[in-house]
């Protein structure tokens, strides 16, 4: 008979093994019930435990700012590095919704790719496509 089953976390991170990058895909979501300064920590916690961060629908112009100022406060050559940053619209003007056209405002749906600065480098990005070369420390 088996024994019983530990708790499982699901919100724990994974061993901290190398044998791969870690990425951390961030929902809409989950980043909408965030102030700026938290979805600011949120990303700059995970590119400093060496983590891809993908976001679904990215940060506006302001939280973008602030992360590069938080993050160029924070560099440390022996430390932290800083970060790669890309980003690109998800959506094109056609698949606004009808609010959004009467209105006349421009979808704010991005995906932004951030990792740290020593290990990813962007190979090529166009409306299209982001390619990354993601290397291990």
């Amino acid at each position: 008979m088996p024994g019983p089953t530990p708790d499982v976390d699901d919100d724990a991170p994974a061993d901290d093994s190398d044998d791969g990058v870690r990425i951390d895909m961030i929902s809409g979501a989950r980043m909408d019930g965030l102030t700026g300064m938290e979805k600011i920590r949120l990303i700059l916690d995970g590119v400093r435990d060496g983590n891809i961060v993908i976001l679904e629908e990215g940060l506006s112009p302001d939280e973008e700012s602030k992360l590069i100022e938080v993050t160029m406060t924070e560099i440390s050559p022996d430390d932290f590095t800083g970060i790669e940053i890309e980003t690109y619209p998800k959506a094109e003007a056609g698949d606004q919704s009808f609010l959004d056209k009467l209105m006349g405002r421009k979808s704010a749906q991005k995906l932004t790719v951030i990792g740290p600065a020593n290990q990813i480098e962007t190979l090529h990005k166009d409306e299209n496509l982001i390619s990354t070369l993601v290397s291990r420390k």
